[in-house]
């Protein structure tokens, strides 16, 4: 009997740790948001997490010498999360007409849900738009 109860103790002690395991961490990862993240044209359309008052960085591949650059069409809720800007890094190759990256900046202001939206475009009359699209969502912790 005693060793029945012993392991009855120790079955409960385990289930308790694994439900507590599981719902402590926020949400699958077991640690909370990282307080500086980057992300790339790969994660469009996905959600990520940062925490409260981190930084954001989204680097997309651009080539300025085509006319095309990277238009933030939108911020969802800019109480959340706010643009710092982008800038154009050039390409380390000599080659005329290699491609670069922009890279943008976002600053998660407080908890909440925003989103992000950008364009890949030739901002002239005339010229080719929304030849690509980054879409994001973002949950500030």
């Amino acid at each position: 009997m005693k060793k029945k109860l012993m392991l009855m103790v120790g079955l409960l002690a385990v289930v308790s740790l694994a439900l507590f395991g599981c719902t402590s961490g926020g949400g699958g990862g077991g640690g909370t948001a990282p307080s500086s993240l980057s992300v790339n044209e790969s994660q469009s359309g996905q959600q990520v997490e940062i925490a409260s008052g981190g930084t954001l960085t989204v680097t997309l591949e651009s080539n300025k010498t085509t006319g095309f650059e990277w238009e933030l069409k939108s911020v969802g809720d800019t109480s959340v999360l706010q643009s710092q800007g982008g800038s154009y890094n050039t390409p380390d190759s000599e080659m005329v007409g290699a491609g670069g990256e922009e890279v943008w900046t976002f600053k998660a202001i407080k908890p909440g849900t925003s989103s992000i939206s950008m364009e890949y475009s030739q901002s002239w009359d005339g010229g080719t738009k929304g030849e690509k699209t980054f879409d994001l969502t973002v949950v500030v912790k």
